[in-house]
């Protein structure tokens, strides 16, 4: 499905360069297929928060060849920014006021960083409420990342998540657990998927929820569950929108942040390697990294330069596919439901007698 570009967002462009299918705004307007309108409510730190963008129109535009989508990224003001990231946001982002004003079809809701213990004490909490409930009663279908998929949970269920004994991340095998769902129809039985929390939300408070899960992973425990009509929201507690680096940049930034407390003199654990995501050649590099500088820093000589360029040839992707293949299902079941009756937004509304509802399909 094309993403149309509505407006100068750099994104647009670097997709573009990379082989997506971008369409201006006049072109979009001589299709006869009208496109969704897809809101992205980005909440991820300054230095994430293009990239999150990327991530995320990556998999809308290349969920279909056929529809077109123009995906409108929104943010919550009480997250403070620095400048660059709030020109960003300044120059491409819709306010959540604009959002509510021309609608959306289907809405996808970040993760983001916390300071508090527990998320109703989070500055973001009311504004992030605020949104939610909106779209339950306005939006056809709302996807949940990580931390929106904790937030709904506690919000709307009552299950608020649990802290783990230590960083749960790396790259997770998972297998299908319902495969009648439209939503996984056609994906791989067994599958890849990105973690990185500290916090959980196990099987058994899904269930207590009433939501249907889809996918789990022994280790990594739920990556998808949808709510108990099937389809109005749907559930990720892993990141299968990760680009091949992802990991690897956040083992960058842990080590140096590593470096910056050991350097200090304070008691710091050098960060383990993300489960199941560098190979034999990558962790020997790496480990001769760390030698190298636990040495210069107890030396106090200038510190070796991280091997990243050393390693990324060495960097698997096992994910994306199956990543790409839920959201084109996602997509195609929020297009044939807007399409079929704009006013039907629940799964349960739709009639099972008509071979195109999604309850006759599943």
């Amino acid at each position: 499905m094309p993403l149309v570009a509505h407006n100068n967002l750099p994104t647009f462009e670097r997709l573009k360069k990379e082989g997506q299918t971008i369409l201006a705004l006049g072109q979009a307007a001589r299709q006869e297929i009208r496109a969704l309108n897809i809101g992205l409510l980005n909440m991820m730190p300054d230095a994430a928060l293009e990239a999150t963008e990327r991530q995320f129109f990556r998999l809308i535009g290349e969920s279909n060849p056929i529809a077109q989508f123009q995906v409108y990224p929104f943010t919550l003001p009480v997250f403070k920014r620095r400048e660059k990231a709030q020109a960003h946001i300044d120059k491409y982002y819709k306010s959540f006021a604009e959002i509510q004003e021309m609608g959306l079809d289907a809405l996808i809701i970040t993760g983001a960083n916390v300071s508090q213990a527990h998320l109703p004490d989070e500055a973001f909490w009311q504004p992030l409420s605020e949104v939610f409930n909106w779209a339950h009663e306005n939006v056809t279908s709302t996807l949940c990342s990580c931390l929106a998929t904790h937030a709904s949970l506690e919000l709307h269920y009552d299950q608020p998540r649990y802290h783990l004994p230590s960083k749960r991340w790396g790259v997770f095998r998972h297998r299908v657990t319902d495969r009648s769902h439209p939503l996984v129809r056609g994906i791989n039985t067994r599958f890849d998927v990105p973690h990185s929390r500290f916090n959980q939300i196990d099987r058994a408070q899904f269930e207590a929820a009433g939501l249907l899960i889809l996918a789990e992973s022994k280790e990594a425990g739920v990556q998808m569950a949808v709510s108990p009509d099937g389809f109005r929201t749907v559930y990720f507690q892993g990141h299968p929108e990760y680009d091949s680096i992802s990991l690897l940049k956040e083992y960058k930034r842990e080590v140096g942040l590593f470096s910056l407390a050991y350097n200090r003199g304070e008691n710091s654990h050098y960060p383990p390697f993300p489960a199941h995501y560098f190979d034999l050649h990558t962790k020997a590099i790496f480990e001769e990294y760390q030698y190298r500088l636990i040495k210069a820093i107890d030396e106090k000589k200038e510190l070796p330069v991280f091997p990243e360029a050393l390693v990324l040839e060495h960097i698997d992707n096992s994910w994306h596919d199956t990543a790409a293949a839920i959201m084109a299902n996602w997509m195609g079941l929020i297009y044939q439901v807007t399409n079929m009756n704009p006013k039907i937004p629940f799964m349960d509304d739709i009639d099972p007698n008509d071979p195109l509802s999604l309850k006759a399909q599943s």
